[in-house]
């Protein structure tokens, strides 16, 4: 048996100190680099945030106004930063209040940790006071959860927390601590974090054979078409994306969550695929020959029927997760790994080359879709102001480099489909999981995230609703946030279904909203509200160039559709430009 010395003995004695697990925790936080946190206090949580009172600071506490407003802010946080966002919340309901938020996360791929309280470790299973099974409530909607009973396990746990949620395809963990475990001391040796885990392999590793096929069938091509996705963004891969389709001289249309990867200005973007993307991107994926998806995961709101989809072309589809490769959508050529690896090394195969007639055929569509669509909406024949030239007098104002953070619906759509974006992390939206109310608090975390870019929050008279109490996270805290709600007295794309496939039976869709701009006032942040053509680019410039959050409420058309729509059950080639073709 070993035996230690004095002087080493000293030396261990001097690497480790007895702290508490809430201690430890916050340890944890500033080793990792974390500055701000999103959180909302309560009984089981309370040894963490007693602990917290002294790291003021170090680090910065946002108290949101729910806990659910605590998520959606970390994720804006996330996804304007490119970093891993941080929540607290307590048990039970304070724990439940998250589930949006995580399954929000876990279908986006935003990287989050997330730390709940939980009751003492001796009263779990009892149905002790606010004790939830977070663990099991959780475990569909994250990457990774665990609960933590022992204080000795906090480091560890958090190193692998941080890990896993920013590695690979990133996603939410969630981790639960027991009270008992927050307050006990224990021996701490340091923080360290974590590079490896036996069972996870982050990225998969990427096979130059598949890499030489997928360059083979680009340059065999006659109508290579690229379609991408957020993977580009989370991959931090945009110049060696940009690179790549230059090079390879390819019509390149992005998914709502990749837009931003390239600007959308590119003479190569074609625009935005979807049930209400652009023509061209839409039908013309059922004529390319080579389809190269680079970094998204056919969803079906960009695939439409799929027994209709791109039946005539070859599919190189790269990712950094095996279990998208032919999920929806058989693949001729599987490219696994991260598309920052993966991409320079077929940009390196693949031929310069340009393809003047297919790009035209982009550009016929867009003209089409300008004169039935667009212009309509950019110059309106009626007195009544639209969704599109809101967006288009912003786009002046802002030059495309302001964050735009979209809630869930009509406004959502027009405004992806019309904003201008020439950086990345521009567009922040709920994609997949398409969450009414994410917008405002997203927005408070976009303005943390990157405090340097103006942040402007477009938002329904709907969503605008149900996180509303927020603004007095923004009174409190004061972060820079731009509210612009379109305001169309109906839950609008909901009321589009119903007028174009239920015939016009309106069913609690008319919705009644307070006075806004009042209940801003309340929670002191000046707006105004608006519905003349000639007071919209004057009371834009004022929301813009006002000292602090403002919110600005402009009345729009109660029923103006957005076109164009794939509608529900068809293929992308039959997507329709007006209510008449439905």
């Amino acid at each position: 048996m070993e035996t230690l010395t004095i002087k080493e003995e000293k030396k261990q004695t001097e690497a480790t100190k007895s702290v508490s697990g809430s201690v430890a925790v916050l340890d944890a936080l500033l080793n990792e680099n974390v500055k701000t946190i999103f959180g909302y206090p309560g009984g089981a949580i309370m040894p963490i945030y007693d602990a917290l009172y002294d790291y003021n600071d170090r680090l910065e506490h946002i108290l949101v106004r729910h806990e659910q407003g605590a998520i959606h802010a970390a994720q804006g946080f996330a996804r304007a930063s490119g970093k891993t966002g941080v929540v607290f919340a307590t048990s039970g309901p304070g724990a439940t209040n998250l589930v949006t938020g995580l399954a929000d996360a876990m279908i986006d791929s935003t990287p989050l940790v997330c730390i709940t309280g939980q009751v003492f470790a001796h009263l779990l299973g009892t149905d002790a006071f606010q004790e939830t099974d977070v663990i099991n409530i959780t475990t569909p909607v994250t990457k990774w959860n665990h609960q933590v009973t022992d204080a000795s396990e906090i480091p560890a746990a958090l190193a692998k927390a941080f890990y896993i949620a920013g590695s690979g395809r990133p996603g939410p963990v969630l981790i639960d601590i027991t009270k008992n475990a927050q307050l006990q001391l224990f021996e701490y040796e340091g923080y360290k974090k974590c590079e490896h885990i036996r069972s996870y392999r982050p990225k998969p590793i990427v096979r130059k054979e598949y890499i030489e096929q997928a360059a083979k069938l680009i340059n065999e091509a006659e109508r290579p078409f690229v379609i991408f996705g957020q993977g580009v963004i989370l991959g931090k891969a945009e110049k060696e994306f940009k690179a790549f389709i230059e090079k390879a001289g390819i019509p390149a249309a992005w998914t709502i969550m990749g837009m931003s990867a390239i600007p959308t200005d590119h003479p190569l973007g074609v625009g935005m695929l979807g049930m209400h993307g652009n023509y061209g991107p839409n039908l013309l994926t059922n004529e390319c020959d080579v389809l190269i998806a680079v970094g998204m995961r056919f969803d079906d709101r960009v695939t439409g029927r799929l027994d209709k989809y791109a039946k005539q072309a070859k599919i190189v589809h790269l990712d950094i997760d095996p279990a998208e490769i032919d999920k929806n959508v058989k693949t001729t050529v599987p490219v696994w790994g991260d598309c920052k690896e993966t991409l320079p090394m077929l940009t390196a195969l693949v031929e310069s080359k340009v393809y003047p007639q297919w790009l035209q055929k982009f550009h016929d569509c867009m003209a089409k879709e300008q004169s039935l669509c667009i212009d309509p909406e950019m110059n309106p024949a009626t007195d009544i102001l639209t969704m599109g030239e809101v967006i288009k007098a912003l786009n002046e104002l802002t030059d495309g480099n302001a964050i735009i953070v979209t809630d869930v619906g009509q406004h959502q759509m027009v405004a992806c489909r019309y904003a201008q974006m020439n950086q990345t992390k521009s567009n922040i939206t709920s994609g997949g999981l398409g969450t009414m109310g994410y917008a405002l608090p997203a927005a408070i975390g976009a303005a943390y995230g990157d405090p340097s870019r103006t942040t402007v929050a477009i938002i329904g008279d709907g969503g605008f609703q149900m996180t509303i109490q927020e603004l007095g996270t923004i009174m409190q805290f004061k972060p820079n946030v731009k509210i612009l709600i379109l305001n169309n007295q109906f839950l609008g794309m909901v009321r589009q279904w119903q007028q174009l496939f239920h015939e016009k039976r309106y069913s609690f869709v008319d919705i009644t909203s307070p006075d806004f701009v009042a209940v801003a006032k309340g929670y002191y942040i000046d707006g105004q509200r608006i519905s003349e053509r000639s007071e919209l680019k004057a009371a834009l410039k004022t929301m813009i160039d006002h000292d602090g959050s403002y919110l600005l409420e402009v009345m729009v058309g109660k029923e103006n559709n957005v076109f164009p729509m794939v509608p529900q059950g068809r293929g992308v080639s039959e997507i329709v430009l007006s209510k008449e073709e439905i």
